[in-house]
């Protein structure tokens, strides 16, 4: 069984190319910004899944647009290489310490999309670059609505904004890792479907 997909989504604002593959790790990145990057390469190590993100959006304005827009199409790309979701183990979850950071991740690829992100409830002080932790949550929302994903969010300790963001999503990379692995034959619910 394969499980790959590749998604192209473009709009007025982008133009995005995502090939997910969820059994051999790999990445090349080009999405014009250089943290945002640095945090696909995160997803793609400690999920060790295989990445590849060809985009284009409208940097000159911020970096939003680009960064929601590849949530989305990764969320596409997840729900197209995991099927109807037989086999997989369907949770995961992990803690992520980076220095004085402490961030908790918890995945459930239920095919429902929630996001519950606890980091806008605090103080997280500057940003990577023009990167923050609200772009972050756009990026985790588009890919659990466009996913099927319901991943909750907490961080336990830490404020300087680098940090805040680089160990949430190594913590998501490594919830993911474990929520998708074939672990059964079975479909992981049961009301007999996901």
């Amino acid at each position: 069984m394969t499980r790959t997909a590749t998604v192209h989504r473009q709009t007025l604002e982008t133009d995005i190319k995502v090939t997910l593959d969820l059994d051999t790790p790999g990445a090349q990145l080009a999405s014009g910004h250089g943290f945002f990057d640095h945090m696909l390469e995160q997803l793609s190590r400690h999920g060790r899944l295989g990445l590849n993100v060809e985009a284009k959006g409208d940097l000159h304005i911020e970096p939003h647009h680009l960064i929601e827009d590849t949530g989305i199409t990764l969320g596409q790309a997840l729900s197209q290489a995991l099927g109807d979701r037989t086999g997989i183990e369907r949770y995961g979850s992990a803690f992520v310490p980076m220095d004085e950071t402490l961030a908790h991740v918890v995945v459930d690829l239920s095919g429902r999309a929630h996001l519950a992100y606890e980091p806008e409830k605090l103080d997280v002080w500057g940003t990577a670059g023009d990167f923050t932790h609200y772009h972050l949550r756009e990026f985790l929302r588009g890919f659990c609505n466009h996913g099927g994903v319901t991943l909750h969010i907490r961080l336990l300790a830490g404020r300087e904004a680098h940090h805040v963001i680089e160990a949430i999503m190594k913590a998501f990379a490594r919830a993911l890792r474990d929520a998708v692995k074939v672990t059964s034959e079975d479909l992981p619910s049961t009301k007999g479907a996901l």
